[in-house]
C-alpha cells in the first residue's frame, strides 16, 4: 500500500503546490508570476532579484569603513522594509486579489524591522510571510500575532519537532515549514501535522533548490493524508535527476501527484545515479555565492 493509505487514506486527490517567482524588478517579476498562473498556480512565491532582494544597495552609495571588506552589494534593513511592500502594492494594483503571495524574508531582518514589516504587508493580504525571524527570536512571534493579522510560516532552519511545540499551542504561526528529513522523517512529522490541526495551523513542509525527489514524495504522502495540510512547496528536478528516480512526484498545472505503488512509490535506478555523477552532469546554478553583509560588515542571517 502507499504510505498515504497506511496513514488513513487520501484527504484529497492532489497536493496544491506554490511555485517560486522571482525578477529583478518589479516589471520583471509581474512577468514571471503571470506565468505561473498560467501554468494553474494559485500559490505563487514573490522574490525581488537575489537572494534576500529588496534590501540590497550599491556599496558606491553607502558610508562604509575605509578599510572595509570587497562587497558587489549591502544590505540595509530600511530598504528592504520599503521596497517589499512596494513591491506587493504594485504586484496587487497589477494582478488583483485573485492570486495568492507569498514571500520568503531569509531571516534577514533584525526583529523589531520585522515587525514593521509584518505589519506593512497586512494591506495585500499575503498567504503567508515565511522566515520573518530565525528561530532564536520566535518569541517575537507574540508581538506581531498582537499587531497585525499576516500569516507566518516558519523555519526551515528548525531540527528538533519540539521547536513546534510553543509556536503551534500559542497558535503564533499559521504554518509549519520544516524538510521531513531535517525533522527526523514521516512519523515525526506525522506527529507535528496532528498537533497542528488541533491549534488551526496548517502545514507547508519546506523543499528548496538543494532538495531530492524521495524528501519530496515523502512530503507529498504526508500531504496527501493529513488534514493539517495547508501548502507544499513545489521543486523541479532536472530529467537526468529524476530519471535516477523512477516512480517520483509528478508535478503538473500546480498539483504535485503521488502514485499508487507501495511504500513512497519510488525506486532508485543505479546506473542513472552513476551517470548523474559525471562532474559535468553534476553542475548547478547554485544562488549562493558571497555572504549579505550590513555597511559595516556584520554578516546578516542566514
Amino acid at each position: 500500500m502507499p504510505v498515504y493509505a497506511l496513514l488513513g487514506g487520501p484527504c484529497r486527490a492532489a497536493v496544491p503546490a506554490y511555485a517560486h517567482a522571482g525578477g529583478r524588478d518589479v516589471a520583471e517579476l509581474e512577468d514571471d508570476v503571470r506565468r505561473y498562473m498560467a501554468e494553474g498556480y494559485e500559490v505563487i512565491r514573490c522574490q525581488l532579484g537575489a537572494y534576500g532582494g529588496g534590501g540590497f544597495r550599491d556599496p558606491a552609495d553607502v558610508s562604509r569603513p575605509k578599510n572595509a571588506w570587497p562587497a558587489t552589494r549591502i544590505f540595509d534593513d530600511e530598504a528592504y522594509l520599503e521596497n517589499i511592500p512596494a513591491m506587493f502594492e504594485a504586484l496587487r494594483d497589477r494582478l488583483g486579489f485573485g492570486v495568492k503571495f507569498t514571500h520568503d524574508v531569509h531571516e534577514h531582518l533584525r526583529p523589531q524591522v520585522a515587525v514593521q514589516l509584518a505589519k506593512r504587508l497586512e494591506p495585500y493580504r499575503l498567504f503567508f510571510v515565511e522566515d520573518i525571524l530565525p528561530p532564536e527570536q520566535v518569541q517575537w512571534y507574540k508581538m506581531i500575532r498582537d499587531q497585525c493579522t499576516t500569516p507566518q510560516a516558519v523555519g526551515e532552519l528548525f531540527v528538533n519537532p519540539l521547536e513546534y511545540a510553543p509556536l503551534i499551542a500559542e497558535r503564533l504561526i499559521d504554518f509549519v515549514r520544516v524538510r521531513v528529513s531535517k525533522a527526523g522523517g514521516i512519523t515525526p512529522c506525522r506527529k507535528i501535522a496532528a498537533l497542528a490541526e488541533w491549534f488551526g495551523v496548517n502545514t507547508a513542509w519546506q523543499e528548496g533548490g538543494d532538495n531530492d525527489p524521495v524528501n519530496q514524495m515523502a512530503a507529498c504522502h504526508l500531504d496527501m493524508s493529513s488534514w493539517a495540510f495547508g501548502i507544499q512547496e513545489e521543486n523541479d528536478f532536472r530529467p537526468e535527476e529524476n530519471a535516477v528516480f523512477p516512480g517520483h512526484a509528478v508535478l503538473e498545472g500546480g498539483y504535485l501527484y503521488p502514485n499508487e505503488g507501495p511504500g513512497l512509490g519510488i525506486d532508485i535506478d543505479e546506473g542513472a545515479a552513476v551517470a548523474l555523477l559525471d562532474p559535468e552532469k553534476m553542475k548547478r546554478n547554485f544562488m549562493f555565492g558571497e555572504p549579505d553583509r550590513k555597511a559595516d560588515g556584520t554578516s546578516v542571517r542566514p
